[in-house]
């Protein structure tokens, strides 16, 4: 009991460092659409940050699961926070540089860090919690501010950019750029010097010293579910990234006159994030009682006929309560198509945990590797976003926003299929015990 008090400050540090994972990834997409008009870029462009962002899980992420092993939790923490301070510096320099390049190289540098706190904190915060119950409640936690510091920089930089997103600068943002870094300093210092639990490395050694023949990739239901992973992240951050470019867009004015489209953009996008909020509190609580695969089906299932109807529905106006700018909170007029891809965001929250049990589910030794490729997979969010800007692109007349929603029917398509066909797991004679 003594002990765990010790370990306060550095659990409240790695909740906010779990809140940073979402705070820095989402902070590449409102950058991205100021950096579009800076330097009058085309859409997939302005994409570049986000995807330069995930991408980096591609190239990091099997190998932060080594790093993980062999460095242990509170070395690879040091080396990620690290890491995050520095990239969120390079892309504070590019607003003072004016280069969109160095923009790119720092979005690049913090996905690098992003991948590394994605494999550190979950498990340190279960460590720190003692593990069992107390250490599940620790993660669960950090997974609701998570997606509460996701929604609070949607909405910040709509506020820090009221003279209009074809006006605004790079440096509007700076003082979120600031309190990054900030944290991320606080963070360096306290869990150097904290005593952190850490796992036998030399037992994890040996066992991974003795080679296989099988591995995660010999099973079916896994390597299905790594796609599954690919396509949820990219669903994710491409519903609410097009959505707010698709609010936001002076050519288009879908939000009318005399209104602040970038604050009501950015709390609209911010919704979403919100309601994976409500969405992941309430999953943690029916989780016990309804199945990863009843769980994962209906959220498929109804973000697919969500998306459907925004298609599909004539773009007329609704009321929807959202933080309009100065004003503070206010029931505004916005598309009903709007509205329902905002309501995605409940379907979304419970997806990760959904997809990552099936397809670990009967994995044994070979979860910890699975992980590692899992964590590889991210960069899903950085691709499926790029190609659906693409398709926007496709079409001058504003048409393309919404045509690329077919994109995200194709993925939620998949990911029921995979919920209710490809999660079997037809390979139960691969032995998995050590």
């Amino acid at each position: 009991m003594e002990q765990k008090k010790n370990y306060l400050l550095p659990i409240i540090v790695m909740m906010f460092l779990f809140g940073m994972i979402s705070f820095v990834t989402n902070l590449a997409s409102p950058m991205g659409d100021i950096l579009k008009y800076q330097f009058n870029v085309a859409n997939w462009m302005g994409t570049l940050g986000v995807f330069a962002n995930f991408i980096a899980y591609a190239i990091m992420g099997y190998p932060a699961g080594s790093m993980l092993q062999k460095m242990g939790y509170k070395k690879t923490a040091l080396i990620a926070v690290a890491v995050g301070f520095i990239g969120v510096g390079i892309q504070t320099l590019s607003g003072m540089f004016e280069s969109f390049g160095v923009y790119l190289l720092g979005a690049f540098i913090a996905g690098f860090s992003m991948c590394l706190l994605n494999t550190v904190v979950n498990p340190m915060l279960n460590k720190l919690g003692g593990g069992g119950n107390k250490g599940n409640q620790l993660i669960q936690a950090g997974g609701a501010f998570n997606s509460l510091m996701g929604t609070s920089v949607i909405i910040l930089t709509g506020l820090l950019i009221p003279e209009g997103i074809k006006n605004a600068q790079i440096s509007n943002v700076f003082p979120l750029m600031y309190a990054a870094l900030a944290i991320f300093a606080f963070a360096f210092v306290v869990i150097l010097f904290t005593a952190i639990p850490d796992s036998n490395r030399e037992e994890a050694a040996v066992k991974t010293s003795v080679k296989s023949q099988y591995g995660p990739m010999s099973f079916r239901h896994f390597v299905l579910g790594a796609v599954a992973i690919f396509i949820y992240v990219g669903v994710e951050v491409g519903v609410p990234n097009v959505l707010q470019k698709w609010l936001q867009n002076p050519d288009l004015n879908v939000l009318g006159e005399g209104v602040n489209a970038e604050a009501i953009a950015s709390s609209v996008a911010g919704t979403y994030w919100l309601l994976m909020l409500v969405g992941r509190l309430a999953g943690a609580i029916v989780a016990s009682k309804v199945s990863a695969k009843k769980m994962l089906s209906l959220a498929a299932g109804v973000g697919l006929l969500l998306t459907l109807l925004s298609i599909f529905l004539p773009a007329s106006m609704v009321v929807m309560p959202v933080f309009n700018g100065s004003e503070g909170f206010a029931m505004v007029n916005v598309p009903i198509n709007a509205m329902l891809l905002v309501l995605i965001g409940l379907c979304t929250s419970v997806m990760w945990g959904g997809i990552f049990n099936l397809a670990v589910e009967g994995l044994g030794k070979y979860t910890e590797q699975a992980s590692g490729i899992f964590m590889a997979l991210v960069c899903g969010g950085g691709i499926l976003p790029l190609v659906q800007n693409a398709i926007v692109d496709g079409t001058n007349n504003g048409l393309g926003y919404m045509n690329s929603y077919w994109l995200i029917v194709v993925c939620f398509g998949y990911l029921f299929y995979y919920a209710l066909i490809g999660s079997k797991n037809v390979n139960k004679d691969i032995p998995v015990e050590e």
